[in-house]
């Protein structure tokens, strides 16, 4: 039960935080959800800050932090949908250019993280 309650307030942390961010964010560059591509790219660098520092141990923080708040945090739930908008609104480029450095950045971004976590 414990477990469950980590990860439930965790994630509750993480979705108000990202909703702050989104809503921050919006529509600074137009149509591009810029909130959702920086909530992702900084929730893959702290997740693997938080991986690369825990490295099996405390479980208890792994699961609040990674799982739960980092799990609400980041948004590739709302990616899709919003990368599925602008295509629909015919923005093509924009769409691509989303998915492409969503997810290029994302990854790079989870490497740098664990990389300096296991300094």
């Amino acid at each position: 039960m414990t477990k469950i309650l980590l990860v439930f307030i965790g994630g509750g942390l993480g979705a108000v935080c990202r909703f702050l961010v989104t809503t921050a964010l919006a529509g600074k560059l137009g149509n591009f959800p810029l909130g959702t591509l920086t909530a992702n790219f900084f929730g893959s660098l702290l997740m693997g800050l938080v991986l690369g520092i825990l490295a099996g141990r405390f479980d208890s923080v792994r699961l609040f932090v990674a799982v739960g708040f980092l799990g609400g945090f980041t948004t590739f739930s709302s990616f899709s949908a919003e990368t599925l908008a602008l295509i629909q609104n015919g923005q093509i480029f924009a769409a691509s250019a989303n998915i492409i450095v969503s997810v290029v950045a994302g990854l790079g971004a989870c490497a740098v993280g664990l990389h300096f976590g296991k300094i």
